[in-house]
């Protein structure tokens, strides 16, 4: 990864921790590690426990940060967000997972794509 896509992601997960707090979420942890992988953002949204997939573009030339979310990476983020309630001795009475995409560039205007409860 290069200084300048760690800074973009960096400040997109900025945007989009403010975007959750300012839709009344609770970050529970950011960039949470284990064997298997890392969560961008962990959240509460009132009793459900969030893993939020953060991805920013500077813009869609390439396609949408949405489109960069496959099928796998979904599989692998609900493990992860078992794994995270496991390691921090959490229950749950539900968990989502949700996605969230950033496009601009710092000192702009994002755009921002809130998936919530992504599927396989």
């Amino acid at each position: 990864m290069t200084k300048r896509s760690k800074l973009l992601g960096d400040w997109g997960e900025g945007i989009a921790q403010a975007h959750l707090k300012t839709d009344g979420y609770q970050i529970l942890d950011t960039n949470w590690r284990c064997s298997i992988g890392e969560l961008d953002i962990v959240a509460k949204d009132g009793q459900t426990v969030v893993a939020c997939e953060v991805k920013t573009r500077t813009s869609a030339r390439f396609g949408t940060p949405l489109e960069a979310i496959s099928p796998e990476k979904i599989r692998r983020l609900r493990q992860l967000l078992y794994a995270y309630l496991l390691a921090n001795s959490l229950k749950a009475n539900s968990i989502r997972v949700d996605v969230i995409g950033v496009t601009g560039i710092p000192e702009t205007d994002p755009t921002i794509d809130h998936l919530k409860g992504i599927e396989l």
